[in-house]
């Protein structure tokens, strides 16, 4: 199960006199990713090296340093550490001594991975949608049912006979909430997909 963060993380480490600071944020879409790099980033710094993994988008730049020795390792640590709708971006202040193809890779990746090991995270759960009519007189029996079995009410507009609702819940609750709608109205109301 992927996992993404529920806050902006940092974690500060010194390696061979260069200072490494991670910083992790969930984010949405790549534009969001790119504005949260922007942002961030510390123009004093020797290099601002970066990726983000959004499902299957994803993105990184090394900043100046030899190619496949920044941006990359912190890819594969974002996927290392089972995370989506990450960015993370680590900065470095070099210290004078030099760290070879192989020495900054692993100083980018580990900064990158003890950053999202530490974070807060949160389990990214598939959501699924369900429309439906309602009549008055069943339409808080169907509220409370889809309640109680893990979906909440996303809309419930009023009309002439009733309320038409959507749902949301956990996709791996969505069948369940569609059987027990049907079962408690008598099959008077019929929930459809909307996803």
């Amino acid at each position: 199960m992927p996992y993404t963060l529920t806050s902006p993380w940092r974690h500060e480490e010194d390696i061979r006199k260069s200072r490494f600071l991670a910083q992790a944020s969930p984010v949405a879409t790549p534009e969001e990713a790119l504005a949260w790099f922007a942002r961030v980033g510390d123009a004093s710094a020797t290099h601002n090296c970066w990726a983000y993994r959004i499902g299957d988008a994803y993105r990184f730049n090394d900043d100046g340093e030899p190619g496949g020795t920044a941006g990359r390792p912190i890819l594969q640590a974002i996927d290392g550490q089972g995370c989506d709708r990450v960015a993370v971006v680590v900065t470095r202040w070099y210290g004078g001594i030099k760290l070879g193809a192989g020495g900054l890779a692993r100083a980018y990746g580990g900064s990158a991975a003890e950053c999202l090991r530490l974070a807060p995270r949160t389990p990214i759960v598939a959501m699924g949608r369900l429309g439906m009519h309602c009549d008055f007189a069943e339409l808080a029996l169907v509220s409370a049912r889809v309640r109680e079995l893990g979906g909440e009410i996303e809309r419930e507009t009023f009309v002439a006979d009733g309320a038409d609702i959507v749902v949301s819940a956990p996709l791996d609750r969505i069948e369940t909430i569609e059987g027990r709608v049907v079962d408690i109205t008598r099959g008077r109301v019929q929930p459809r997909r909307l996803d």
